[in-house]
C-alpha cells in the first residue's frame, strides 16, 4: 500500500507509470469483487478461460527454466491462482443456485461444455471423473510435491552454513569479486526461501481440492434442494441440471488445479542443471541405445503372448527397435568424428622449435676465398694468413684503442679460383685476386 502511495504521489507517475506495481493489488481487488459482486455468464466464461490459460502458461515456465529459482515467483502465483480458482466457484455456485433452474448454460458456455461434452452429458460419469481429478491432485501430485519442498527446505537450510563458508573461503582465495560474492550469497538465502514458500503454498493446493469437493456437495444438494421446493422441478430434472452445472463447474477448476500441480512437482522436484526439463529427460532417457533395444525385445515378447492385442505391441517393437538402431549408428558415427577430430593430421603437426641450426648467423667481418687460396689460411699446409691476421688485430689494438672484430674465413665454391672477397656483416666490400706461386713485380718508379 506504502508502494502504491507513493506510486501515486509522485511526479513519477505521469512521467512514466510503472504498471507492475498494480498488477498484485489489481489481482486482489479483483478476486475479491468475484467473491462479493454477481458475474454475469459471459464474464464467467472469460475468467474461467483466462484461468485455463494461466494454469498452462505456468505449467511451460517450470518445464522451461533451467532452476527453481529462475520461478521464484512460483510461490506467490500458486497462491493467487488458488485464490481465482476459490473466486471463481464462489460466483459459478452462486449463478448455478439462482440461475440453474434455466438450464444447463445458465452459468455460462465454459461450464455447460464442460459438464455436456468431456462427459457426454452422463452424471455419473462426470461425478466419477471429478472424483478420480481431486484424488490425483490431492493424494498424488500435491502430497507428493509438498514432501519434496519439506524435504529440500530443510536440506538447504543445514547446507546454507557450509554454502556461506565456501563462498568466503573463495572470496579470501581471491577466486571471486565481492559482486559475486554478495550475488552468490543472495542466491543462498532466495534458495532456502524459495522451499520454505513452496513447504507452505502446497497446503493452498489440498486445501483448495478439499473445497473442491465440499462445494461439489454444496452446489448438489443446495441445487437439488432449490429446484424441488423453490422452482417445483421434478427430481430428474432438478438432478440433471444441478449435477451437471456442478460436475461441470468442478471440472472447469480441477483441470487447471491440476495442472499447477504438476508444475509445482515439476519445479520441486528438479535437478539444477543447465538444461530445461524436456533437454534432461530427452538426453537421459535415449542417451543408452542398450536400454531402447532390450525394451524392445521385452515388448515384442509380450506381443507374441496368445491373446494380447499383437499388432499394437509389434508395432512399439518396431519403433523402439529403429530408434534404438538410429542412436548407435549415430553414436558411433559421432566417436569416429570425435577421434577424427582429435587426430593431428600432417598439417595441424606442431612445427618442432627453433634451434641455432634455423639462425643464419652474419659474421661482422669476413673473408672468403676461392678454392686455390685455402693453403694460405690452412695451419697444416704452412699457411701463415691467419697468424698475420691475429697480429694485425693486436697491433690494431694498441694503436687505436679497441680491438676490432674477429675476422671469419670460410671457402666458397662459387668465387674465382684465386679471387677473395672481403665483406663486412655480410656485404661485400672487397674483391681481389692472387695468384700463389708466383711473384708480384711492382715498379718502384
Amino acid at each position: 500500500m506504502k508502494a502504491l502511495t507513493n506510486l501515486l504521489g509522485s511526479g513519477s507517475w505521469q512521467a512514466r507509470p510503472d504498471f507492475k506495481l498494480l498488477a498484485g493489488p489489481v489481482l486482489i481487488i479483483l478476486i475479491l469483487s468475484m467473491m462479493i459482486l454477481p458475474l454475469p455468464p459471459f464474464v464467467l466464461d472469460l475468467f474461467f478461460t483466462f484461468n485455463i490459460a494461466l494454469a498452462i502458461m505456468v505449467l511451460l515456465v517450470s518445464m522451461l527454466t533451467e532452476k527453481p529459482l529462475d520461478f521464484a515467483a512460483f510461490p506467490a502465483i500458486l497462491l493467487f491462482t488458488t485464490l481465482l480458482r476459490l473466486s471463481l466457484n464462489v460466483a459459478s455456485t452462486r449463478v448455478v443456485l439462482m440461475e440453474g433452474h434455466t438450464g444447463t448454460g445458465a452459468a455460462g458456455k465454459v461450464i455447460e461444455a464442460f459438464g455436456e461434452f468431456l462427459v457426454g452429458g452422463n452424471f455419473a460419469v462426470g461425478l466419477a471423473v471429478f472424483l478420480i481429478l481431486v484424488i490425483i491432485n490431492f493424494m498424488v501430485i500435491t502430497k507428493g510435491a509438498g514432501r519434496i519442498a519439506e524435504v529440500g527446505a530443510r536440506f538447504t537450510l543445514d547446507s546454507m552454513p557450509g554454502k556461506q563458508m565456501a563462498i568466503d573461503a573463495d572470496l579470501n582465495a581471491g577466486l571471486i569479486g565481492e559482486a559475486e560474492a554478495r550475488q552468490r550469497r543472495r542466491e543462498v538465502a532466495q534458495e532456502a526461501e524459495f522451499y520454505g514458500s513452496m513447504d507452505g503454498a502446497s497446503k493452498f493446493v489440498r486445501g483448495d481440492a478439499m473445497a473442491g469437493m465440499v462445494i461439489m456437495a454444496v452446489n448438489i444438494l443446495g441445487g437439488l434442494l432449490i429446484g424441488m421446493l423453490q422452482h417445483d422441478m421434478a427430481f430428474a430434472d432438478a438432478a440433471h441440471t444441478y449435477v451437471m452445472l456442478t460436475i461441470g463447474d468442478g471440472l472447469v477448476a480441477q483441470i487447471p488445479a491440476l495442472v499447477i500441480s504438476i508444475a509445482a512437482g515439476v519445479t520441486v522436484s528438479r535437478v539444477n542443471t543447465e538444461q530445461d526439463v524436456g533437454q534432461q529427460m530427452l538426453g537421459q532417457l535415449f542417451s543408452r541405445p542398450q536400454v531402447l533395444i532390450l525394451a524392445a525385445a521385452v515388448i515384442g515378447l509380450l506381443g507374441l503372448v496368445p491373446g494380447m492385442p499383437n499388432f499394437v505391441f509389434l508395432l512399439f517393437t518396431a519403433l523402439l527397435a529403429g530408434l534404438g538402431w538410429w542412436l548407435s549408428r549415430r553414436e558411433q558415427e559421432r566417436l569416429v568424428e570425435q577421434v577424427v577430430n582429435e587426430a593431428p593430421p600432417a598439417s595441424r603437426m606442431e612445427a618442432p622449435e627453433a634451434s641455432w641450426d634455423d639462425v643464419q648467423l652474419v659474421d661482422t667481418l669476413g673473408l672468403e676465398v676461392g678454392h686455390r687460396l685455402i693453403p694460405l689460411v690452412d695451419n697444416r699446409q704452412q699457411g701463415e694468413l691467419l697468424a698475420r691476421i691475429k697480429s694485425v688485430r693486436k697491433k690494431f689494438a694498441q694503436d687505436i684503442g679497441f680491438l676490432p672484430p674477429v675476422v671469419h674465413i670460410r671457402d666458397n665454391l662459387e668465387l674465382g679460383p684465386n679471387t677473395y672477397v672481403i665483406t663486412l656483416k655480410g656485404v661485400e666490400i672487397g674483391r681481389g685476386e692472387i695468384h700463389p706461386g708466383k711473384w708480384l713485380a711492382i715498379d718502384p718508379g
